[in-house]
């Protein structure tokens, strides 16, 4: 799995949908402070990579403390929220060509599930919104720094 984390001060992901053949937008998820997560599942990837990618996401100590101005507090200490966004092009190949290759990311089932799963046991920590699994989405955010990392837990590391 391949996380890219964003600290914000609000994040928001609407989706399109056709209803009696027009197309609508719906505001799919929103938060305010805290961290937008794009997330990305590989072919190999399992409950392992998930409860680990969980596990560091909700106890990053990526929010400076009032008083220290260090930052050494999580998304759970400051009553903050998660957004979780899935992106299968974390997965992308680019070392070959021009055209980005997707071979590493997992199929569209076991991606969902275990986004899916990955949600729910990051819902214990923290309150959790997403976006539409497979849908295209429109995102936007307002960076807080910007504080960004990548976080990597592939099935063979």
């Amino acid at each position: 799995m391949k996380a890219v984390v964003q600290r914000v001060l609000r994040a928001s992901v609407t989706v399109s949908e056709q209803v009696d053949q027009q197309i609508h937008k719906r505001l799919a998820g929103e938060i305010s402070a805290g961290l937008l997560v794009y997330l990305g599942v590989a072919d190999q990837d399992g409950p392992e990579q998930v409860q680990w990618l969980v596990e560091k996401i909700a106890n990053l100590r990526v929010f400076a403390d009032p008083v220290s101005h260090k930052t050494e507090l999580s998304v759970q200490d400051v009553g903050g929220s998660v957004l979780v966004i899935s992106q299968f092009t974390l997965l992308a190949d680019l070392a070959k060509g021009r055209r980005p290759s997707f071979s590493a990311a997992a199929a569209p089932g076991p991606a969902e599930a275990l986004y899916t799963e990955f949600v729910r046991q990051l819902g214990a920590y923290v309150p959790v919104q997403t976006g539409v699994f497979g849908a295209d989405m429109a995102v936007e955010s307002v960076n807080d720094g910007p504080f960004t990392l990548l976080l990597d837990r592939t099935a063979d590391a």
